[in-house]
């Protein structure tokens, strides 16, 4: 009986055995499926290498010359590779190398969305995408959700691989196209060489990396799926349209006092209208002075915000940055006290609303030279010749200009006299730079189409230009004509005007 008994134990001892043997071996298993699943993560990786060329706003014929960049991005559906647009803006030379790999590859962009710091590339050679599993889009993450930061920072040349959480989610500016558009804080460490890459939850894309704040700690900020995915619905057709807008200027209406000026109920929310964009979609539809009170189904704040999630708020223009150009919006309004049911559509882009266009790329300056002086619109590149702290080094006339940012009517641009290019013809003028030019001889003029006209067309012996405080530049009209060619050739211009204008 002993014998039996320490048979049975020696049994019971093996069978232990077996099934410790087995919990660990599917532990092995387990840990080893993570780890496959996170070098395919890793495989999808890529990091960019950008060549590109920027124009001289100051001198807006010529090119500031090459610079070399690099970013990151990532391997989605249909050999297809994400990143920013910030990343390849004004690319001459692209090239992405994938990780753990050490061959570059030439690579071409497909799409890009300025406004929301996206861009699609690919790459000619189909090795490249072979064996690679592409990442997929995931949903918006909540608040406080444990995300994977992937890309290419500078401090090395490896993949980088960092946690966080998401801290909030709100409409933030993008520095890329300085317009504001809903965006997701992460406090993991982001640093330049990051942007586009990829931030994964459950190895699902939410977001991709596009800006940080150098001088606070671990802020930095991703463009979340909502906006990705407007940015690929919008590309089904074949083209990219960008954002409407519905072209009204907002004001909050948290007083008291102005909320029963305007004759809102008790406990009723809305913003006041007080500009309207002309030629815009709102323009005929709304005024100023309604009371806007809901957008879709989402019922406006005082403050201009609306709940996007239980208990979460951001900026009204987030039920209009869902719709695609050419779809309808559905809105409710106070007119002098009357509640009102509105449907609009919307059929233009957010682009044609501003008076002083934002940021622009794989665009050439726009320019005109006449009696030596060089004319060109006023844009937010032409701005930040003045710096990063342009708005208050720059001349305060144009920081006004793009203040205000509506035009009077569809189509105005802001003309400025940017320098002059000494002549005999321009005697007198030769310091007067970044002036806004208001009228030629006694006419409004509107943009550079029309300064032109203005110009070429004028049968009088003095063109007179004039700014809105009546200081004047009077040019010899035969003077300026005669010595045109001999001013472009002394500074080796090639040309009178950019090529939009030809």
């Amino acid at each position: 009986m002993l014998i039996k008994k320490e048979y049975f134990g020696n049994i019971n001892k093996s069978r232990m055995f077996i099934q410790m043997l087995f919990i660990v071996l599917l532990l092995f298993i387990f840990s080893n499926c993570s780890i496959l699943a996170q070098t395919d993560v890793r495989e999808s990786i890529v990091k960019v290498y950008t060549v590109s060329n920027y124009p001289d706003y100051y001198n807006p014929w010529s090119m500031q010359g090459p610079r070399a960049s690099s970013g990151s991005g990532c391997i989605i559906n249909n050999n297809l590779i994400l990143t920013n647009a910030h990343v390849v803006s004004n690319e001459t030379f692209l090239q992405v190398r994938k990780y753990g790999d050490t061959e570059r590859y030439r690579a071409q962009v497909l799409a890009v969305s300025h406004l929301t710091d996206l861009a699609l590339l690919t790459v000619d050679e189909p090795e490249f995408f072979e064996g690679i599993a592409p990442l997929s889009l995931g949903e918006l993450p909540q608040i406080q959700q444990e995300v994977v930061v992937y890309g290419f920072p500078v401090g090395g040349d490896m993949l980088s691989i960092t946690k966080g959480v998401i801290s909030r989610i709100e409409h933030q500016t993008y520095v890329h196209s300085s317009s504001i558009f809903l965006a997701g804080q992460i406090d993991a460490a982001i640093n330049p060489g990051n942007s586009g890459g990829p931030v994964l939850a459950d190895d699902k894309i939410v977001g991709v990396v596009m800006q940080g704040i150098s001088s606070a700690q671990n802020i930095g900020y991703m463009v979340p799926v909502p906006v990705i995915r407007h940015f690929f619905i919008d590309l089904e057709d074949g083209k990219l349209d960008g954002y409407p807008s519905l072209g009204i200027s907002l004001q909050d209406m948290e007083n008291e006092g102005m909320r029963r000026y305007y004759q809102m109920g008790a406990g009723q929310g809305g913003v006041l209208i007080n500009q309207i964009v002309p030629g815009s979609p709102a323009d005929g539809n709304l005024e100023t002075g309604d009371v806007l009170l809901s957008l879709e189904d989402f019922t406006v704040g005082n403050d201009g915000t609306i709940e996007f999630r239980p208990n979460e708020r951001t900026h009204l223009n987030y039920v209009v940055q869902q719709k695609q150009i050419g779809e309808d919006l559905k809105l409710s309004i106070l007119r002098e006290g009357e509640e009102r049911e509105l449907k609009i559509n919307l059929f233009r882009s957010s682009l044609k609303d501003n008076l002083v266009p934002m940021e622009q790329y794989e665009t050439l300056p726009t320019y005109y030279i006449y009696g030596g002086l060089v004319f060109c619109p006023l844009t937010k590149d032409l701005l930040n010749i003045w710096g990063a702290q342009w708005y208050q080094s720059a001349p305060r006339e144009l920081v006004c200009s793009i203040s205000n940012n509506i035009p009077e009517r569809e189509g105005q641009q802001v003309i400025i006299v940017l320098k002059v290019l000494a002549a005999d013809v321009n005697q007198g003028y030769q310091n007067i730079n970044s002036g806004v030019v208001d009228r030629i001889n006694g006419e409004k003029i509107w943009n550079m189409v029309d300064l032109i006209e203005k110009i070429e067309h004028c049968d009088k012996p003095f063109i007179i230009l004039e700014d809105k405080y009546n200081q004047k530049i009077v040019i010899d009209r035969a003077m300026a004509e005669e010595s045109q060619q001999e001013v472009l050739a002394v500074y080796r211009i090639l040309a009178d005007r950019s090529e939009d204008l030809l």
